[in-house]
């Protein structure tokens, strides 16, 4: 079993999540999007092992230096958006994004799964908002970044995003098995049965 902890943050209200499995209390980290005290608290005295990205924009990835110092944690990212973490210009940053360039510790492609204790952790490739977007899964737990939200989906406008490889990603989550949490990158939690019915881009 595993319990999960949110928490939102800077720079444009970021969801990132604290997995930890209950036996043995190992945690990984979805997304870190700034280091400050309230993320010190989100992660508490959990044994932190990953700090897993969905993807590599800026806003997502703004407190992964600092989180990775403090707490020795692994970063992880697909091969196709590791790239972002050390050029500002691909991660969207620009100026806003003043962390020194980090590589990732571990690559993981589409079917990867990850070792949280007793737990396990699959890695689902979903391109549209980026080539290399990645969903998380993790018993009922769905983990989807900028892919698929509370009735609506990411950009595809940015760099790399594409509208087609969207559809595609969201017919794949779409037809996974089971009335799944959703956790998603921005806005409010929901779950996959009521983004079958009443996302307009799960039913394109």
């Amino acid at each position: 079993m595993i319990k999960v902890k949110q928490g939102v943050f800077a720079p444009l209200d970021n969801n990132c999540y604290l997995i930890t499995d209950e036996k043995t209390g190992a945690s990984a980290l979805v997304d870190c999007s700034e280091w400050n005290v309230n993320m010190e608290r989100l992660i508490g005295d959990s044994s932190l092992e990953y700090i897993l990205l969905t993807h590599g924009h800026y806003d997502h990835i703004g407190g992964v230096n600092a989180v990775r110092e403090k707490y020795g944690a692994k970063v992880v990212i697909s091969k196709e958006d590791e790239p972002m973490l050390s050029n500002p210009s691909l991660s969207l940053g620009g100026r806003m994004l003043t962390n020194k360039p980090l590589k990732a510790d571990v690559i993981i492609k589409d079917g990867d799964v990850i070792r949280l204790g007793d737990s396990e952790i699959k890695a689902i490739s979903t391109p549209g908002h980026t080539k290399g977007g990645m969903c998380f899964l993790c018993g009922d737990n769905l983990f989807t970044g900028d892919t698929l939200f509370h009735c609506s989906c990411g950009r595809c406008d940015f760099p790399g995003g594409d509208e087609y490889e969207m559809l595609y990603s969201l017919r794949r989550l779409k037809s996974l098995d089971g009335n799944l949490k959703v956790y998603p990158g921005h806005d409010s939690l929901s779950t996959l049965d009521f983004e079958r019915q009443n996302n307009p881009y799960m039913n394109m």
